[in-house]
């Protein structure tokens, strides 16, 4: 790196060349095309480059409060070029095999789109205006295609930005505690092949996005090979990584993010966490100048100071803004000063019958005896109780388990971490579905909410899921405050029989304020706060009884990473 003082790249007063439909030759002899946006200089500048399905073509009308312009040249989940190229960087925006303008088999996720990345990013690195560094860049989709194509080591590739993107497609977006996560990716696959089949896109390519990916997920249902290609493979991973996502994305755009910070082989690696939509945050100045830094350093040799920096920034929630909250820099994740305190589950009445009544308490002490508290599996609607209903697969609004409620908090209590549910359950039926959200309740008795992923009023602070029979761990890769569960096998319930399991509780970031409480949701099917993100409940659930057990020898607790002032 040179010694120049830091400083980030200006805005030049360059046009901008737009290229379109340009053919890159794959090594299997395939083409995929490709549009090039790019300064008109004479100097020779880095990419900035994605692949994906999302259509390069396809122009994106950013809403009004976006902190960029709206442009002809934007497009979904992808950095601007009108504020990009004029400060010296080319963007590259792939079409992959099967989707916009390119040809061939559709398969998403897949480890040959990330093989067809490598060899688009050699071929750019190649290119006359080029000067042979290049980033990947985008959110979501366009994230995750970062962390598998990273597992590969193009050696052109010289550093990474997944923004909110998951990392392990089993545990990330599919299977979420190995229980399908059928509402987002139903709804994406769909919204995907009608962009390509109902509108103008049919036109240049009637074959594109030809797929069977939801037989496919569905069809490999427990964790397997299917899976582990198409997904980060961590000590394969040793590029420079810039790590984004969003405390408001614990259904898809969370998790993935965190654990590529902490397990990620690179010795350059950063962490940061932000709220808001899915896509404010990656257009906002500050958000931008993040990139602009990582990539100044990585990719143009400045010195930003980004890497002088504390590894890890987080914004810090304090309850209910629709606006971003402070950031604070952290030394390493999770934070090394953190409480980590068990709230034990203290059954004290059968389940009410109103949405929000409240069962248990969660306690500093342990109950000294043993209690059960029981609840019925089944989804009633004015269909009735069937597995055929699609009302089953929406989120409950009616009562559908259970919850524990802490005291007032005595003052302002900062949790921020990762979270896991110890419990002791049982069930009539062979499986169990345990489905857990944490809220945040005022001093009136209602939600604080936070933004959604898609600027929607969230009554949920985060979430986690397990399937009974998915409970096994890997012990080697278990921590005390994050499970780790293997998926690749089903030990089955018999009636009555009562085991322990351990829930994954995705990471989180609240100053539950002083009089707030802490409430913890157990249910059968997905709670408050589930939106979009809901998921298939099997027809093990239909007429089923489960129960929890917490006190004597089958202590239930929750686990929280209490984090005291610096």
């Amino acid at each position: 790196m040179t010694d120049k003082a830091a400083s980030v790249s200006q805005p030049r007063d360059w046009k901008l060349i737009v290229e379109k439909d340009v053919p890159i030759r794959l090594r299997d002899g395939a083409l995929i095309y490709c549009d090039v946006l790019r300064p008109d200089c004479a100097e020779k500048v880095p990419a900035l480059m994605n692949i994906g399905p999302y259509q390069k073509d396809k122009l994106w009308r950013p809403p009004a409060d976006l902190e960029e312009t709206a442009n002809p040249y934007m497009n979904w989940e992808t950095a601007n070029p009108m504020w990009w190229c004029p400060r010296g960087y080319a963007l590259v925006r792939v079409d992959s095999r099967g989707s916009g303008k390119s040809p061939g088999l559709s398969d998403p996720n897949s480890h040959q789109e990330a093989v067809d990345f490598y060899d688009a990013i050699e071929w750019a690195a190649q290119q006359p205006w080029c000067s042979g560094n290049i980033g990947t860049s985008g959110v979501s989709y366009h994230a995750n295609c970062q962390w598998r194509v990273a597992n590969l080591q193009p050696p052109s590739l010289k550093a990474i930005l997944p923004w909110e993107g998951r990392a392990d497609l089993y545990r990330d977006q599919a299977y979420h505690g190995g229980i399908f996560a059928m509402g987002f990716i139903s709804s994406w696959h769909n919204t995907q092949t009608a962009h390509h089949l109902l509108g103008r896109p049919r036109e240049y390519n009637p074959n594109a996005f030809r797929n069977d990916m939801l037989w496919n997920w569905m069809s490999n249902n427990l964790d397997s090979e299917y899976w582990r290609m198409r997904s980060a493979q961590w000590e394969k991973i040793t590029v420079p990584v810039f790590s984004a996502g969003n405390w408001g994305g614990f259904s898809l755009h969370l998790r993935g993010n965190i654990e590529g910070f902490v397990n990620a082989a690179s010795k350059h690696k950063k962490l940061r966490v932000h709220t808001g939509s899915h896509f404010h945050p990656f257009h906002s100045e500050e958000g931008r100048m993040d990139q602009l830094r990582w990539f100044d350093y990585w990719l143009k040799g400045i010195a930003t100071g980004i890497m002088d920096e504390p590894p890890v920034k987080l914004e810090i929630r304090t309850g209910g803004s629709t606006r971003p909250y402070a950031l604070r820099f952290e030394n390493e994740w999770p934070l090394a000063r953190t409480q980590w305190t068990k709230m034990y589950l203290n059954i004290e009445r059968a389940q009410g019958a109103g949405i929000d009544s409240v069962e248990g308490a969660l306690a500093a002490t342990p109950p000294a005896k043993q209690a059960k508290l029981s609840y019925s599996a089944s989804g009633v609607t004015k269909a009735g109780v069937a597995s055929s209903s699609t009302a089953l697969m929406l989120a409950a609004h009616n009562k559908m388990g259970v919850s524990f409620e802490s005291m007032p908090m005595a003052e302002d209590t900062e949790i921020t971490g990762p979270l896991m549910l110890n419990l002791w359950v049982s069930s009539s039926s062979e499986d169990m579905d345990i489905m857990v959200t944490i809220r945040n309740i005022g001093p009136d008795g209602k939600d604080v909410c936070e933004v959604g992923q898609q600027g929607q009023a969230v009554p949920a602070v985060t979430k986690g899921w397990l399937r009974a029979s998915h409970r096994k761990l890997d012990p080697a890769r278990t921590l005390p405050y994050r499970p780790f569960h293997v998926h690749n096998q089903r030990q089955w319930l018999k009636a009555g029989e009562i085991v322990e399991c351990q829930v994954e509780i995705w990471p989180t970031c609240m100053v539950f304020g002083k009089g707030h409480r802490l409430r913890l949701d157990i249910q059968s099917r997905d709670g408050a706060g589930s939106q979009m993100y809901g998921h298939y409940h099997a027809d093990y659930n239909l007429g089923a009884e489960n129960s929890i057990y917490s006190g004597g020898d089958r202590l239930s607790y929750l686990l929280l990473p209490i984090v005291p002032a610096k």
